[in-house]
């Protein structure tokens, strides 16, 4: 079973680099990333989902086979659910499961006000407040200069993103959602509304920490992911224990 990871605003593959050692040996993690980061930086960071996710599809491409799944957090969880679904209009092999976590239900109205055109230290602000950042990037001159403008168009990618209903089942495989117990940004509720617009929804979770509570409870989090996925393969299948190094 290959996992395909896809991270926060402003993250990168890097997110992700402690799951391995969490997870069973039968799943393999493949954390996305997208442009605009690390080994990508010098290509133009994505500032709408459409196209976002035409290029993730096309360049992932013959890796999409199945058993696969995904795992988004934050506006990591809208991209996976817009691939997912673009695949699944198109008549392509989707993921067999899909994770959302620490993200609204995209068919609710937004609230709040739009950030990633302000000046550069109310943005910056508003970045802090979320949490998940360290001090020490955010106070560096030089690496801000190279991080600002990737971490401005998530947000924007995020404010401009619109759901678009299309006819039909949105998904057709097993929806899992998980929230943050003092997430103060996206509610328990906004991620329960999932249920509203995904009838495949199969789990809730509610997991300790703020926002970026994958981080938090990264142990449990991941645990719960690899039992969920381990339900899903036919009799015989592996253990959803991981293996001890």
């Amino acid at each position: 079973m290959r996992l395909f990871c896809f991270p926060y605003a402003g993250g990168s593959a890097t997110a992700f680099s402690a799951w391995p050692a969490d997870l069973p040996e039968w799943i393999t993690v493949s954390a996305v990333e997208l442009p605009g980061r690390r080994l990508r930086r010098k290509e133009p960071p994505a500032r709408r989902m459409a196209p976002l996710v035409t290029a993730v599809i096309d360049g992932l491409g013959a890796e999409l086979r199945p058993p696969y799944a995904f795992f988004g957090h934050s506006l990591g969880a809208l991209v996976a659910f817009e691939v997912a679904r673009e695949l699944h209009h198109t008549g392509r092999p989707g993921p067999t499961a899909l994770f959302l976590s620490g993200a609204g239900a995209p068919h609710l109205p937004r609230t709040g006000a739009r950030t990633s055109q302000l000046p550069d230290d109310a943005f910056l602000a508003e970045v802090r407040a979320y949490g998940g950042t360290h001090e020490a990037l955010l106070a560096d001159p030089e690496i801000l200069r190279l991080f600002l403008p990737t971490l401005r168009a998530d947000f924007e990618l995020f404010e401009t993103y619109v759901y678009e209903h299309r006819p039909g089942p949105a998904l057709d495989c097993p929806v899992h959602l998980f929230a943050g117990e003092r997430d103060e940004r996206v509610d328990q509720a906004r991620v329960a509304a999932w249920r509203d617009l995904v009838p495949t929804v199969a789990s809730a979770r509610v997991l300790p920490g703020g926002h970026f509570f994958p981080h938090d409870s990264r142990a449990r989090l991941t645990a719960a992911i690899a039992a969920e996925l381990a339900a899903l393969l036919p009799p015989g299948r592996p253990s959803a224990a991981p293996v001890t190094p």
